[in-house]
């Protein structure tokens, strides 16, 4: 159900929350709490948090899914590879091609699906049931570490670290072409592309601060394996960064310049892992440090560039 709702002075100074769940019979605050986190509620076509209170003259917009809509997340016995796990966290090594919470297009099969199955409780950890327990994401095509909370605390915990960026995330990275030095830092702002809304792109006008350094670990003919250090987390960061500094992701089909699309063949996926990953525990504060190995595909790749040498 579509929503444009214009604040009158009955209900300004009101929490956005409840003016949702007053204006929809179907629609509880909980539930609208969710749908403002997601960005499926805006205000003046801005994000804001649940509780903003509204002023006279805002335009409510956005939609209400029909409550005749299943939107459960049912469990689901898939295979997970679990690195770590106690009482309140987990720490997964996440396969390439498995996507981390239900979307439309995605309902099942995903890595919140398989939790609910391995850890049934996971299901009230968040407001948001399909993103059960879910701190931060990787890509579909993007394998390696994320770390789940499996309670409340936890995740609350979790989400104020990687907002304070406490959290330091280490990726390898298989990138087209030679650098001209060995290490160095991209400082450049993420946003929405301006025409193409489903991708990110380099938006010096309206786009985010966002930083990667990196490292190069091998070099091969035509291409290098790079240690990345995110300082900032944006949606695609590492994929876009290298994108505009023309050296994009073997295998990445989105972040491409035409001349490379010829080459498909060269990797199944973007040729990214989430290599490191450390944190401080929830519950004991103790700093701990994972890492994954690089997954087969990334390896076969890889030794393709090297025959070259």
């Amino acid at each position: 159900m579509k929503i444009n709702i214009t604040i009158d002075d009955e209900q300004k100074d009101t929490r956005l929350d409840t003016v949702i769940s007053n204006h929809s019979k179907t629609c509880s605050r909980s539930k609208a709490t969710v749908l403002i986190n997601n960005s499926n509620i805006l205000v003046n076509n801005k994000k804001k948090k649940p509780g903003y209170r509204v002023s006279l003259g805002d335009i409510i917009s956005g939609s209400i899914p029909d409550a005749g809509i299943d939107t459960r997340v049912l469990p689901e016995k898939i295979f997970i590879d679990i690195k770590y796990e106690d009482d309140h966290i987990m720490v997964i090594n996440k396969r390439a091609g498995l996507v981390v919470h239900p979307a439309p297009g995605n309902r099942s099969g995903t890595l919140v699906n398989a939790l609910l199955f391995h850890e049934p409780e996971i299901k009230w950890v968040g407001n948001d049931h399909s993103r059960s327990g879910i701190v931060h994401r990787l890509d579909k095509d993007t394998s390696g570490l994320m770390v789940v909370a499996k309670t409340s605390k936890a995740l609350h915990f979790l989400q104020k670290e990687f907002k304070q960026r406490r959290v330091v995330k280490k990726y390898l990275a298989l990138v087209s072409g030679n650098l001209s030095t060995d290490q160095g830092e991209i400082n450049l702002p993420i946003g929405r592309h301006p025409v193409k809304r489903k991708i990110m792109a380099i938006n010096h006008e309206n786009g985010r601060p966002a930083r990667t350094c990196w490292k190069v670990k091998k070099k091969f003919k035509t291409a290098c394996l790079m240690e990345v250090l995110l300082k900032t987390g944006r949606t695609h960061q590492i994929r876009v960064h290298f994108y505009a500094i023309d050296h994009p992701l073997i295998g990445d089909r989105v972040y491409q310049p035409r001349r490379y699309r010829k080459k498909k063949n060269l990797a199944p996926r973007q040729m990214l892992h989430s290599w490191q990953l450390s944190f401080r525990h929830p519950y004991s504060g103790k700093k701990m440090v994972f890492e994954a190995e690089l997954p087969d595909d990334f390896l076969q790749t890889e030794s393709r560039f090297e025959s070259l040498l």
